[in-house]
């Protein structure tokens, strides 16, 4: 190998350390640290029972991971829950302007639905801002005829 591919190939080396170093501390390429919480909190949903009998009560709990706690976006949004059975339910609190630094998402959110016919379902939860979609996640329900009481 010649004096020139050395130099090069540590030059190569040296470039792929410091690019992974600027990522590991949190470094952007212009040497300026990166918000640790300017990334977007990401929605999770979960359903339980995901599979039941008529008439089925499920309990849905969504969760915001990840991100800032004072992500502007996801400050007091609009809930609104789409049952998938043609049903649908939404609520808007009523809060405080928000405050960068302060203001604080709800991270946990839980909402409970009975399906009284059978069939598969697909619940949507969508968190908005006036008329904007902010997150979305979705999951399905089985609901099976013939449960205890009927």
């Amino acid at each position: 190998m010649s004096h020139a591919q050395r130099a090069l190939r540590s030059l190569t080396v040296l470039t792929a350390v410091v690019l992974a170093s600027q990522h590991i501390w949190g470094m952007q390429r212009d040497g300026s640290e990166k918000e640790s919480g300017d990334k977007k909190p990401s929605l999770s949903l979960r359903v339980t029972p995901p599979l039941g009998f008529t008439p089925l009560r499920v309990r849905l709990s969504a969760e915001l991971k990840g991100g800032a706690d004072d992500y502007a976006d996801l400050y007091c949004p609009t809930v609104e829950w789409d049952w998938g059975d043609g049903t649908t339910s939404a609520n808007t609190e009523d809060c405080e302007p928000y405050e960068a630094g302060k203001s604080l998402v709800r991270r946990r959110l839980a909402q409970e639905h009975v399906y009284r016919e059978a069939g598969g379902f697909r619940v949507s939860l969508r968190l908005k801002q006036k008329t904007r979609l902010i997150s979305s996640s979705s999951v399905t329900v089985q609901v099976r005829p013939g449960g205890a009481g009927e």
